[in-house]
């Protein structure tokens, strides 16, 4: 089986510096010389994955708890454990025929010919992981990479040091180290990780980061899919019950501190309303969260840094003029030395203020007003482009006008956040929210190349063309002008 040539290493890279270069060499040497797997073998790499996955969800839990201080046991669970094994239950259900060529469309110049896609894993794929939903966010684009016949490298983030050990520990259970292998380490190793000369890079991160990661990219033309993030909006239309979007919104809001990148980052309410959406994020706030200085179901922020950057964005907001709101229910003060972060709504904010800025990445919520709906779009598409959008509204036609209007990485309609757990739809960005994405099908088309096939017949048109070129080339010609 021939293999595209950049797999096979130049000297200039086997001979280089960078420690990690001879474990990115012994998977490319592998993956040569054993070419792509075969279906039954892709399925047997995702049920060992999920195999190691279930043997240590126990260990991702108390790993998890140990790097944030403090984490929901239930958000663990259901985010790095469930989502796992739900997209690797889906892409085994869909691999086969993800994999079967794909006839192309009917064309009449070649009606004698076949022609058909077809999919090839690309080679070794660098994974770079996050710290947010660390399981979860580094695992999952694994799958879509061994679903597309691929060997991977895997970056684990720095930020949750013992999750990246269980992360190791499960990936060592499941595979070798030239199908799959697990670096850990601090951004030095980061630096090395992503100057390697992968044949696809993918990163789950900050927009500034995920600008270094494309430009270290950039040296070897290795194609990069980015899933960053950004400021994603809640637009509320005026006769949507606040109640039901309250529910919703803190929800998405509180999840994981609201360390997401598609957690809602401000939202918009018409003018009239404000003091009614903040009545109603308190009775829901109070609702899920009782006693909240105390709740076991609430995670903390992830270190002292980002506390320390939220609550400088809510001081830096209070000095510009904004009115803020912290909804602690029970009011019992937060204990020292916890990172619980109540939620905390700011009224009167302008972009003057860095919660306007800079993705907030915690239970700090912006509340913008308007007059007519076309202001919370105005104000969309003068920033840049969100990962997320979500619109509360049951008029057909006004949600339409939003979706229609706006441009974001994706979209949810009534809710928040679970348009990415929907295994048929593809997770992205757009712009500086993201390049490229995966999930379900998607990410088994992300991690593979398309390869357009022709296969000419004994009799072809294309014969009729080739010259020499006579006066019958010529009546051709004028028919096929005016045919087309």
């Amino acid at each position: 089986m021939n293999q595209p040539d950049r797999l096979a290493l130049s000297n200039a890279d086997i001979h280089s510096d960078n420690p990690l270069m001879p474990l990115l060499a012994a998977q490319q040497q592998a993956f040569l010389a054993q070419g792509a797997p075969s279906y039954q073998r892709r399925l047997d790499n995702l049920a060992r994955l999920r195999e190691a996955i279930v043997d240590h969800k126990e260990r991702i839990v108390e790993s998890v708890e140990s790097d944030f201080g403090h984490r929901s046991r239930h958000e663990t669970l259901l985010a790095d454990v469930i989502g796992l094994l739900g997209e690797i239950r889906h892409n085994r259900k869909n691999l086969r025929r993800w994999m079967k060529p794909q006839k192309a469309h009917f064309s009449p110049q070649f009606m004698f010919a076949k022609a058909q896609v077809i999919y090839q894993p690309k080679g070794v794929v660098g994974v770079i992981g996050a710290w947010n939903v660390p399981v979860l966010l580094t695992l999952s684009p694994l799958i879509g990479a061994l679903s597309a016949g691929n060997r991977a490298m895997v970056k684990t983030s720095e930020f949750c040091p013992k999750t990246a050990e269980v992360i190791k520990s499960i990936v060592e259970q499941a595979f070798d180290a030239d199908e799959v292998l697990v670096i850990n380490g601090d951004a030095e190793v980061a630096g090395q990780f992503t100057a390697l000369p992968f044949d696809h890079i993918i990163f789950t991160g900050s927009t500034q980061i995920g600008k270094k990661v494309m430009r270290a990219a950039s040296e070897h033309l290795t194609p990069v899919t980015l899933e960053l993030g950004g400021k994603s909006p809640t637009i509320i239309a005026e006769d949507f019950p606040l109640d039901l979007a309250a529910e919703r919104i803190t929800q998405g809001k509180m999840l994981n501190a609201g360390q997401a990148c598609i957690a809602p980052d401000y939202l918009f309410v018409k003018e009239e309303q404000q003091q009614a959406m903040i009545d109603a994020l308190r009775q829901a706030i109070e609702a899920a969260y009782p006693n909240y200085a105390e709740n076991p179901d609430l995670t903390w922020v992830v270190n002292d840094r980002h506390y320390g950057r939220l609550k400088a964005h809510v001081e830096d907001a209070r000095a510009k003029g904004a009115t803020v709101v912290e909804i602690n229910p029970g009011d019992k003060p937060i204990p020292d030395g916890s990172r619980i972060f109540p939620l905390t709504v700011l009224l009167n904010v302008n972009d003057d203020m860095t919660v306007m800025q800079e993705e907030i990445f915690g239970p700090i919520l912006p509340l913008k007003t308007y007059q007519a709906i076309d202001e919370a779009i105005d104000y969309v598409n003068q920033h840049p482009h969100p990962l997320a959008l979500y619109h509360f509204d049951y008029n057909g036609n006004r949600t339409e006008k939003v979706l229609r209007n706006t441009l974001s990485g994706g979209a949810c309609v009534n809710d928040v956040l679970f348009h990415v757990m929907h295994e048929g739809l593809a997770f992205g960005g757009v712009g500086t929210s993201g390049i490229g994405s995966y999930n379900g099908d998607e990410g088994f088309k992300t991690f593979s190349h398309a390869k357009s096939v022709l296969k000419q017949s004994r009799i072809s048109l294309q014969s009729l063309v080739r010259p020499p070129f006579g006066k019958g080339m010529e009546r051709f010609i004028d028919f096929a002008v005016r045919w087309m």
